[in-house]
């Protein structure tokens, strides 16, 4: 066992090392320190289905065991193996964070768990089939050809990300998250309640949006069959609040289980799944669930130095707290991916975007960057003339498909050059390549660090890998930084004043404590004729 860590992490002998040595990296060009040999076979690492390129970030030995040593001192392995045995982890809720559970056996002390996540997982996933081959009907005899999912944040942007992926289900699927109407109508549009199946995904089943798009369904159903009797066929609900569940309609045998010590942004391996298992099958959610958990086993088992996830955090350490960059870009040159940056934003911003330590102190260094990103090569005649000849650092991540899943061969090796183009240039610039190399206005200086991420084939088990992958990233980051990664109370608290301004919305006389927003309600208003009168307390 190592040494209890600083209280804080910059007081670990290691930051104070990295500190140093920060200083002299800055003052040398990347492009100096890239050119051994043997720089890619040192500084790149293949897991499973996945080769992590880190060759183009600012490290040397020196600095990547001073890296390492920062996670030992942090003492990342025990950390991580009290994480997956279901130790109290999440401090301000008093739960565990057991998501890992639900992708493979935990250890002996969690029987009862690993019991109870089998059975209800093959209670979703028979489900789940029925619908997909047709057994599973709707209430006048009809097979389901179209499904909305209903949910927001982590009870939505995982399930679209992996349908998205990898659909390759005769059914239409949608997916509603946003409380604008518009969203709504969208959503709803040209659908047949005959042939319409409704997932909804809230682990309270009292999330605002999710409630309000979840009732606005329920009554355009009402409205089109009126038959409440029919629901039963039409909603499923994931929850673990089986009462709310029922008060809505919902019948016990579409009532799935989501444990509360499943964060949502975790969820998606749990029945939160269901939409995704419908999507591609219950063989291909094994398979999404295995590759995940061989994650997990790399995660668990390998030496830091050679730990994917944890050399991806380290790097964000360098790179954010020790060399300036405040954001980190995802490119991801497969359209398939064009919802990752979505969902890894959420990933890391809700774990990490946190200013106080677990004890309670205030944090003194960063915790997590600006995380942005898009779909490539489009980003590229978007932001990236900022990104190579603006005056921001940051940090990217680029991640590629080697083998695509169509036959336009030439599409496809344009994209991957386009990819490694874009990486070649961030590093090296082209100082002293420009058509004028006097002409400042064409000089592109370089030095950015990038991590590639290269992708054998995009189906079930690499998706997996790589959703997993950046799971455990941030995991660590807040093992290093000392945050709890698994609660979100700022999230909360903007709901719950979302509610005290929806009740100033519909009162004539309303006296919100803040005048600044009293004046946006009283023209809002004004504007809209009273519209929100409804006499809502």
């Amino acid at each position: 066992m190592t040494d209890k860590p600083a209280s804080r992490p910059e007081e670990n002998a290691s930051w104070k090392r990295l500190s140093r040595l920060a200083k002299t990296v800055t003052q040398t060009h990347n492009r100096e320190r890239v050119n051994e040999s043997d720089r890619f076979d040192k500084y790149s690492i293949r897991v499973g289905p996945l080769l992590v390129d880190f060759s183009k970030q600012r490290i040397d030995r020196s600095i990547v065991d001073d890296l390492v040593a920062l996670a030992q001192e942090s003492r990342v392995p025990e950390l991580v193996a009290a994480q997956m045995a279901g130790e109290v982890v999440n401090t301000t809720e008093n739960r565990p964070a057991l998501h890992t559970a639900l992708r493979g056996p935990a250890g002996k002390e969690l029987a009862s768990i690993n019991q109870a996540i089998e059975l209800e997982r093959n209670r979703m996933l028979q489900y789940a089939e029925a619908v997909r081959s047709g057994e599973r009907k709707g209430f006048t005899g009809r097979r389901i050809t179209h499904l909305v999912h209903i949910g927001v944040g982590g009870s939505h942007l995982g399930c679209e990300l992996v349908c998205n992926v990898l659909n390759r289900s005769a059914l239409e699927i949608r997916f509603l998250a946003n409380i604008d109407g518009t969203a709504t109508n969208k959503a709803l549009k040209g659908l047949n309640p005959e042939t319409t199946l409704f997932v909804i995904v809230s682990k309270t089943f009292t999330t605002l949006e999710t409630l309000a798009n979840a009732h606005a369904a329920r009554c355009w159903f009402l409205e089109r069959t009126c038959d409440d009797g029919a629901i039963a066929s039409h909603f499923v609900a994931v929850s673990n609040n089986a009462a709310e569940m029922t008060k809505f309609g919902i019948s016990p045998a579409n009532q799935f289980t989501l444990w509360d010590w499943v964060g949502g942004r975790f969820s998606l391996w749990s029945s939160v799944g269901l939409t995704i298992a419908i999507t591609i099958g219950a063989n291909e959610f094994r398979k999404f669930l295995s590759a995940a958990e061989a994650m997990d086993q790399h995660f668990r088992e390998a030496p830091l130095a050679e730990n994917v996830p944890v050399i991806l955090a380290l790097l964000t350490i360098w790179n954010s707290n020790f060399l300036g960059s405040q954001s980190h870009a995802i490119f991801g040159y497969d359209t398939r991916l064009k919802n990752f940056v979505e969902f890894v934003q959420q990933l890391e911003m809700e774990s990490n975007g946190k200013s106080a330590h677990v004890d309670g102190s205030s944090c003194n260094v960063h915790t997590a960057p600006i995380i942005w990103g898009g779909e490539e090569t489009q980003g590229q005649h978007a932001f990236h003339q900022l990104l190579h000849q603006g005056t921001r650092a940051f940090s990217a991540d680029f991640i590629a498909t080697a083998n695509p899943e169509h036959n336009h061969t030439d599409h496809h090796r344009w994209l991957l050059a386009n990819c490694l183009s874009q990486s070649q240039i961030m590093l090296y610039g082209n100082a002293g390549q420009a058509s004028n190399s006097t002409n400042v206005h064409e000089v592109i200086h370089g030095d950015h660090p990038t991590t590639t991420i290269l992708i054998d084939e995009l189906n079930s088990e690499a998706l997996g890998s790589l959703i997993v992958l950046y799971e455990h990233k941030v995991a660590c980051l807040g093992m290093i930084w000392q945050i709890n990664s698994f609660d979100q109370w700022g999230v909360e608290a903007g709901k719950h004043l979302a509610q005290e301004i929806y009740r100033d919305l519909g009162l004539p006389d309303s006296e919100n404590t803040d005048g600044l927003t009293e004046g946006l309600i009283r023209t809002i208003r004004e504007r809209t004729n009273n519209l929100f009168d409804d006499g809502t307390i």
